[in-house]
């Protein structure tokens, strides 16, 4: 029985690694780092499968498809928590920089659970690292939240078609991670209702066994998604560039 888990080598991946470790037999790992992932297996031993891929590149991407394929393991958890964002216009973007969002984001992790479904059975998980940035449109992170609300759109239409699978978008907002930037030209950069990738995996695995479609781990963000329901999302739009002003 094995976990496989995509962004291994960051916070939330990490944390994930840990949450997991006694539950399966193996760690599929999977990472763009060499270095980065026999750190992982350096901490955790003969459990954590190396998989080096670079989830923005179709090939490999597929490549990891086709290892599921023929090695048919027995799948309890599959993490899709790769993810890449970056804050400015969509005109900003080079052709490539969103292309290789929308693979990372979005095609990595829809191919994954495709080809994981057919060796996962009743009690298995899928947990798919979505964003509260799903909830409503964010100009100048577009992209990232477009690709998100796609991701949150088909983990809950996921967990409809497969009885006994549950498919679970989490959703936090800023998490505490060294993704962050913490300061802009020498300001330190505030984000409201951040939390630590630990709060985000413990709601994500308490929220997947109770059977929940999607995993919202904090009040703060539980009260901005029953927002996004109420409010118009222009009026959410114009709050959302206002916040963001000072740091474009």
């Amino acid at each position: 029985m094995i976990a496989i888990v995509t962004g291994a080598t960051g916070d939330i991946g990490k944390e994930f690694i840990r949450k997991l470790y006694d539950e399966v037999d193996s760690i599929w790992a999977v990472g763009r780092s060499d270095e980065k992932l026999s750190g992982l297996a350096e901490l955790y031993g003969d459990k954590i499968i190396k998989v080096k891929a670079d989830l923005s590149d179709k090939e490999q991407i597929l490549s990891l498809c086709r290892k599921i394929e023929s090695e048919k393991p027995e799948i309890k958890y599959l993490v899709n928590n790769a993810g890449i964002a970056r804050m400015a216009p969509v005109s900003e973007f080079s052709l490539e920089e969103i292309s290789d969002m929308l693979d990372i984001n979005d095609k990595a992790a829809t191919l994954l659970c495709r080809a994981s479904l057919p060796f996962m059975t009743e009690g298995s998980y899928i947990l798919n690292v979505a964003s509260a940035s799903a909830f409503q449109p964010n100009p100048y992170i577009a992209l990232y939240s477009a690709s998100k609300a796609y991701l949150l759109s088909f983990t809950r239409s996921l967990n409809v078609e497969n009885d006994g699978i549950t498919c679970t978008a989490v959703c936090p907002g800023w998490v505490d991670t060294k993704m962050l930037p913490k300061k802009n030209n020498g300001k330190e950069i505030k984000y409201p209702g951040m939390v630590n990738a630990d709060i985000v995996i413990d709601a994500a695995i308490k929220d997947a066994r109770k059977g929940k479609d999607v995993s919202v781990c904090s009040f703060y963000y539980r009260y901005m998604r029953f927002l996004s329901k109420v409010m118009p999302h222009r009026l959410e739009m114009k709050l959302w560039v206002s916040g963001i002003k000072e740091y474009l």
